[in-house]
């Protein structure tokens, strides 16, 4: 259940917002060390070269002033001292992260769940179990420009 938006490709203008994997700067927020390390390498199959792990939302937007820059956030929502929805309202409260894409990635992976990330502000919305064999096109179309809402793989 996937909801894109026109494929634009990666040699537009930079004013239309798409990135190319390889310049793209990823933050994933993820407490759990297995579900990191799986996007950790699907990350690298999109060609991400640069990626940076925070386990909380506690101040998810202090360790993003640490970065060059930041084009997308993978954030889990369940999270220790602060919830994915509280980083996320920080993130974009923040001039400088006004533009960057803001995903939830979450085993709460119902429509109900979709629909208050989506009233939330999130940019997209990634179910896990992630499906491995479709995140790596997901990202690169997040990067693009494209808004990617699915519910994740479903056995």
């Amino acid at each position: 259940m996937s909801e894109r938006t026109s494929r634009p490709s990666f040699t537009q203008t930079p004013d239309t917002g798409a990135i190319a994997p390889k310049d793209a700067y990823v933050l994933v927020v993820e407490d759990n060390l297995q579900n990191l390390v799986l996007v950790a390498r699907l990350l690298a199959f999109a060609g991400i070269r640069h990626y940076e792990w925070k386990a909380s939302g506690w101040q998810v937007l202090e360790f993003a002033d640490t970065m060059p820059q930041l084009d997308l956030v993978l954030m889990d929502i369940h999270l220790p001292h602060e919830d994915g929805y509280d980083a996320l309202r920080k993130l974009k409260k923040s001039p400088r992260y006004k533009h960057t894409r803001v995903v939830a990635v979450t085993a709460d992976a119902n429509s109900d769940a979709m629909n208050k990330a989506k009233l939330a502000g999130f940019d997209g919305f990634l179910g896990k179990p992630i499906d491995p064999d479709k995140f790596p096109e997901q990202i690169r179309a997040i990067l693009k420009g494209e808004a990617v809402w699915d519910l994740g793989y479903q056995a």
